[in-house]
């Protein structure tokens, strides 16, 4: 891996660690802060939506910022931010800490994949984005176990300081290491963020992000209680089974990357359509136990690979245009997928019906993915073999960033 990448998976790595972690924190803060432990559980929700609302809202006001200060500063804050959650006196001041490192999440790990991109040129933007998002798997298989496991010897505040030194020393490798690439201040500003938004295309793929990923966290949300109720793995043994569904992730974000390098919305489509067949097919075999670890695999192979090629899509819609904008929504519609999906398999099973029925109702979800693909993917065909026909043309390589129709 390049070091200029290097530097910005491990700035993702430290976002993504600090995100996730604070939920194996919550039974310690509960009693250390004496707050309820719903109350604790807010600390999660109010990074969330912080991302969702207050993300896209950064974006905006720091657009014409060059890019590298602009991603030096926002990890100064988020290092700001976890010091000030280490030494939290009370609830108050934690969840503030919470909030104020949630604002910059979105707008850095914007930065991180449109430099990324950048950097690895138009030919594997797939590959850079997915490099980029493998920052956040490693931060769910490691980051967030050495956060916890420093909880249980030193208490929470640790895990803060732990990741005040990660995010400390991914600041120094981006000053580093990251070259100063154009964007921020030539961009145009808010008009010209503002102005990509409303091409139909960026909306399209925003749309897909939503949809094809809700289905599978539909899945995942509740796969847990899946495993232990349906499948019988004792706890222990679920433990080992989500490690395989992490090791999963990785090798779906790298096959994902490759994937959208070669066919953009093609592979999409076939990840989507490999998604809505396998979903259905877990659920059939979820009671034997054997089949159940295979089909864990399969999940998150298929799941994971999608996030280089939605990533990338949302890139390429920009087609060179002002871009934070649109990837900082790109990156609030996965955490609208994660709540539409905990919020659809939580309603199936107060219907009345299985965990089982889960699965399928992610399977719905990732169909209606499927189509969306589908179409946009014949559409953009359709009039390439029309100007192939009437001009010569030159083709351009699947992946460009600022090119038009991909895949």
């Amino acid at each position: 891996m390049q070091a200029p990448l290097f530097a910005l998976v491990l700035s993702v790595f430290g976002l993504g660690t600090a995100e996730s972690v604070i939920a194996g924190l919550l039974p310690q803060l509960a009693t250390d802060l004496d707050v309820s432990l719903s109350q604790a559980g807010l600390l999660v929700s109010a990074y969330a939506l912080t991302i969702v609302i207050g993300g896209p809202a950064v974006t905006l006001a720091t657009s014409r910022l060059p890019r590298k200060p602009l991603l030096v500063g926002l990890l100064a804050l988020f290092v700001a931010g976890n010091v000030v959650a280490a030494l939290a006196p009370g609830y108050g001041v934690l969840m503030t800490a919470r909030v104020v490192t949630g604002l910059g999440h979105c707008t850095l790990f914007a930065l991180a994949l449109i430099t990324a991109a950048e950097i690895a040129g138009p030919e594997k933007s797939g590959s850079a984005v997915a490099r980029i998002i493998i920052g956040v798997n490693l931060a769910t298989i490691v980051g967030v176990p050495m956060g916890l496991l420093l909880a249980q010897h030193w208490g929470w505040r640790a895990t803060f300081w732990g990741v005040t030194v990660l995010t400390l020393a991914a600041l120094v490798a981006t000053a580093v290491l990251v070259p100063a690439t154009p964007g921020g201040g030539g961009s145009g500003g808010v008009a010209a963020e503002l102005t990509v938004l409303r091409d139909r295309r960026v909306q399209v793929a925003l749309l897909l992000t939503v949809v094809g990923l809700a289905g599978g966290y539909t899945a995942f949300t509740f796969l847990t209680p899946l495993l232990e109720r349906v499948s019988g793995f004792e706890p222990r043994q679920v433990t080992v089974l989500l490690f395989v569904f992490g090791l999963g992730s990785l090798a779906g974000g790298v096959l994902g990357g490759r994937l959208a390098d070669r066919a953009l919305m093609g592979s999409l489509t076939a990840l989507l359509a490999g998604l809505t067949l396998a979903l259905p097919v877990f659920a059939a075999l979820a009671g034997h136990r054997i089949a159940a670890v295979a089909a864990v695999a399969v999940f998150s192979i298929l799941f994971f690979a999608l996030n280089p090629g939605l990533g990338a899509r949302v890139l390429n819609s920009v087609s060179g245009r002002a871009p934070t904008l649109a990837v900082s929504m790109s990156i609030a519609s996965v955490q609208t997928a994660i709540a539409l999906g905990a919020w659809l398999g939580g309603q199936v099973l107060d219907l009345g019906f299985g965990l089982r029925s889960v699965l399928l109702a992610g399977a719905v979800l990732t169909c209606v993915g499927c189509a969306i693909a589908w179409a946009e993917w014949r559409a953009e065909r359709r009039p390439a073999g029309r100007c192939r026909q009437s001009a010569p043309r030159t083709e351009a390589p699947a992946g460009t960033v600022a090119s038009g129709p991909l895949g």
